[in-house]
């Protein structure tokens, strides 16, 4: 079932989509981030009847686990993490307290680690990133279904 016909069924009020959010502290671990992720979409399936293939549940692990990753190694304090199913997509969001936007550096297959953000571009229909007044935000969206990314970014392979 797609998001309209789970608001048209009475499963979600009409405009609202399904969404959880968690504040992480610094000293957090990146598990329990993902863990939240994987229940949001075990919700998506079992309380909104939402399909979500086992491929979008990897790639929704994984972005959630590079974006939380880069939050904690490179900014103080702690991060908030908000994932909201629209659109035919799983939006992910990590608001951290450093104001530096990220550098995605060039495509280099002989550069040892660093690749995160090319791996999460790869995977996404979109990604953003923008200071706010506090700190920045990246957000990245997952399609639920089978056009799932138009490679926002780098390619990897």
């Amino acid at each position: 079932m797609d998001l309209a016909a789970v608001e048209e069924s009475g499963l979600l009020p009409a405009g609202r989509s399904p969404m959880v959010s968690a504040v992480f502290e610094a000293d957090q671990a990146i598990a329990d981030a993902r863990r939240l992720a994987l229940s949001f979409l075990a919700d998506l399936q079992a309380i909104h009847g939402l399909a979500v293939p086992e491929r979008v549940t990897g790639q929704v692990e994984l972005v959630v686990s590079e974006l939380a990753t880069n939050a904690r190694k490179y900014a103080p304090g702690p991060y908030s993490l908000v994932l909201e199913a629209r659109d035919g997509a799983v939006e992910v969001s990590v608001w951290d307290s450093e104001p530096a936007l990220p550098v995605v550096p060039a495509t280099d297959p002989h550069r040892i680690g660093q690749h995160g953000l090319e791996i999460v571009m790869a995977l996404c229909r979109s990604f953003e990133m923008h200071r706010e007044p506090v700190g920045k935000r990246i957000k990245a969206s997952v399609a639920l279904g089978a056009d799932w990314g138009t490679g926002v970014g780098p390619h990897l392979g």
